[in-house]
């Protein structure tokens, strides 16, 4: 007797709607007007299939495979502020509940982001230390000297 493996938040979402998610945040990003200059010159397809692969696997998704750069590497060069931490969340936030997409889903997907928040950015919240993150912005790439900048 074979018992069917529980279904995982991958497979209560599916991959058709996860991809219309996806793509539907990354218009909303690239297209606003407090975090969008953060994605000029980026290949939107392409960071379109790395999210859709990394969600995937969260999510718990066994078939798909995530073949981007560790988060830290991914963001190293892209000066992140908490600001805009913030607002990207608000974006999927807003994407999610747009798309109807489970709360289950939503909370572990929304708890996941949070949780990658260290890797991103530097910063704490949405305030900063106005002189570290003017230092930052003149070096991206180059390790925050203050965690609250």
């Amino acid at each position: 007797m074979s018992s069917t493996p529980t279904p995982t938040l991958y497979d209560r979402l599916g991959p058709d709607a996860l991809r219309a998610v996806v793509t539907d945040f990354y218009a909303r990003v690239f297209a606003d007007v407090m975090i969008g200059f953060l994605f000029t010159g980026k290949d939107r397809q392409h960071l379109i299939d790395r999210e859709i692969e990394f969600t995937a696997r969260f999510l718990g998704a066994r078939d798909v495979r995530y073949t981007g750069r560790p988060m830290r590497q991914a963001h190293a060069r892209s000066p992140i502020l908490g600001g805009h931490f913030d607002r990207r969340l608000q974006i999927l936030r807003n994407t999610l509940r747009d798309h109807a997409v489970d709360p289950d889903v939503t909370t572990a997907w929304i708890d996941h982001q949070l949780a990658l928040r260290p890797q991103i950015t530097g910063d704490a919240g949405s305030e900063c230390d106005h002189d570290v993150a003017a230092a930052r912005l003149a070096s991206p790439g180059a390790p925050p000297d203050d965690p609250t900048g």
